[in-house]
């Protein structure tokens, strides 16, 4: 395969000329770094990518040609770097007919297989042209295929002649690999190599000295695990790896490397120093939740809280999850996603519709009274359009094990950019465990999520069981709960920075009574106000829950 289509505007970041198009018609833009399939490139662009006819279009025309076809092994003489090092990373070179280089050859792996290479081509003015054969998104970074995993130090720069030039100024003894696309893809390059580079126990991240490559540098360290990733700053004067090698700084950048500063999201700090930032700092954003009483108690969600919502079986948690991803979707502009470890992909998709279309479409006699038109527009408006890949869903189909669902839970805030997850329940995630002990389960659980709404900042909703009471009336009685009928362990107390715990009825002869659930606030450490916040009326008919107002009386006839 190889680019049929060069210098395109790009549809996703708006440059003029940074876009190549496939002769399959899929796209990859070099400013961005974004990959795009033939369909969603003709969709947003509201183009065909069919390479057929057109003007000023640079056409290459043959397939991928391997490494020993073109170009030979020797030394970067207009970079500095050497021809072992050109060797070692299998960097060929072309020469035109008066000796000069001109162009360079970059290979790019996947499971070390070359995919694709990168051409730079060196004009006589020094401009220098970059084009690309194969299908360049596929690959991981420049250089990944040379270094095993579990190493010590890896050093990460942003371009192939940066890793070139690093890795001899480091003596050639440490690793050292480049983002694919520079500064601007260089999060959609990391997240795709994160198990590589999360594998060795320090990442140097040496991006170059200008705005940008500061910005996504600090961009980069927070996608990777804090207090193992370090930020180098190189002396005045250089701008990147390869310039100091051009100058033969050998020492200075050696020193710059091993006084790499760690990057922690959060750090100690002089309290007077920090007076100014102290006093102008950001006020926390609150996002409200869709019910009055709740946002007296708690004044709205906020990013990086851990929210437990607990109550007993069949008392409503999973319709108050949905109307809150309902009413995220709606009313924030974040990504939302859902792990709902008892249900279907669809019946997950479904859920979310049927509020929008106040109707139970999960069952198949009342989703037939919907025309297609009608069910593809309620589609469109919670998850395409404005709200096109907004809302992510773990369809959890083979391993489950704990690993692995923290694994998918960590990339739909990473990777997919989520700031709100909902996971139903915790009890299923304590199901995949092996350790036999619920308890400590729970307790290895709970600070693992924990520290992920920390590092990270999402807002992680939880939805937690009741454990069993003893005695003649339980929670289907529509007991008064404490934090004591969390089931399992103390921990989900302890580390949640919100409880809120759902009340009903299911016995009772009223039938409004009986549809009617007291939400309590268990525990609130933003405001500390606890208590009963309000009551919710489930429609049967529809699905949606609705807040009331003057439900003493109900609260009343209930027997505690």
């Amino acid at each position: 395969m190889s680019f049929a289509k060069l210098h395109q505007p790009c549809p996703e970041c708006g440059s003029s000329d940074a876009l190549s198009i496939n002769d399959d018609g899929s796209a990859f833009c070099f400013s961005c770094g974004q990959w795009f399939s033939r369909s969603r490139y003709e969709s947003i662009s509201g183009t065909t990518s069919n390479p057929v006819g057109g003007t000023n279009i640079n056409l290459i025309q043959n397939e991928p040609m391997t490494f020993a076809e073109e170009g030979e092994y020797m030394a970067l003489r207009d970079r500095g770097i050497s021809e072992d090092t050109a060797r070692k990373y299998g960097v060929r070179c072309t020469v035109a007919p008066d000796g000069r280089i001109a162009k360079h050859l970059y290979p790019y792996y996947k499971d070390k297989e070359v995919v694709a290479y990168k051409e730079r081509v060196l004009g006589d003015t020094g401009k220098q042209n970059f084009f690309s054969k194969g299908v360049i998104g596929e690959a991981g970074l420049f250089g990944e295929h040379l270094f095993q995993e579990g190493g010590k130090y890896i050093t990460l720069v942003e371009g192939e002649c940066d890793a070139m030039a690093a890795y001899e100024l480091l003596g050639s003894k440490w690793p050292v690999v480049s983002v694919r696309s520079g500064a601007q893809g260089a999060e959609r390059d990391v997240r795709a190599s994160l198990e590589f580079l999360e594998s060795f126990d320090s990442v140097i991240i040496n991006f170059d000295e200008d705005k940008q490559g500061k910005e996504a540098a600090k961009r980069v360290a927070r996608l990777l695990k804090p207090a193992k990733t370090k930020i180098m700053a190189l002396p005045e004067g250089f701008k990147d790896a390869n310039d100091m090698l051009k100058q033969h700084n050998h020492k200075g950048y050696v020193t710059s490397w091993w006084a790499a500063k760690v990057y922690t999201p959060s750090g100690v700090l002089s309290v007077s120093d920090e007076r100014d930032k102290y006093k102008n700092r950001e006020k926390k954003q609150s996002f409200p939740y869709p019910w009055t009483g709740l946002n007296e108690k708690l004044e709205g969600l906020r990013h990086g809280e851990l929210i437990t919502l607990t109550g007993g079986t069949g008392l409503g948690k999973s319709s108050v999850t949905r109307e809150l991803e309902h009413w995220l979707i709606k009313t924030t502009s974040n990504n939302v996603g859902v792990i709902a470890l008892e249900e279907t992909f669809n019946r997950t998709v479904d859920g979310i519709l049927s509020i929008e279309a106040n109707a139970k479409l999960h069952i198949d006699r009342i989703r037939d009274q919907y025309t297609e038109e009608e069910l593809d527009k309620f589609f469109d408006v919670m998850y395409d359009g404005d709200n096109h890949s907004r809302v992510w869903i773990h369809a959890h189909f083979g391993s489950n094990d704990i690993d692995s669902i923290f694994s998918k839970l960590r990339f739909m805030i990473v990777g997919c950019e989520c700031k709100w997850v909902v996971i139903d329940h915790l009890h299923m995630l304590v199901s995949t465990t092996i350790e036999g002990d619920e308890r400590r389960s729970i307790d290895a659980i709970m600070h693992r999520l924990r520290t992920l709404v920390e590092e990270t900042g999402a807002g992680i909703i939880l939805v937690s069981h009741l454990r069993r009471i003893d005695g003649n009336k339980g929670h289907e009685n529509g007991i008064e709960t404490g934090l004591s009928h969390l089931r399992g362990s103390q921990s989900i107390a302890q580390l949640s920075d919100c409880v809120i715990s759902l009340e009903r009825n299911q016995q009772a002869d009223d039938p409004r009574e009986a549809s009617t659930t007291r939400v309590r606030v268990l525990k609130s450490r933003y405001t500390g106000d606890v208590g009963v916040a309000c009551h919710l009326l489930f429609d049967n008919d529809t699905g949606r829950l609705s807040e009331i107002e003057g439900a003493d009386e109900i609260d009343d006839e209930i027997s505690i």
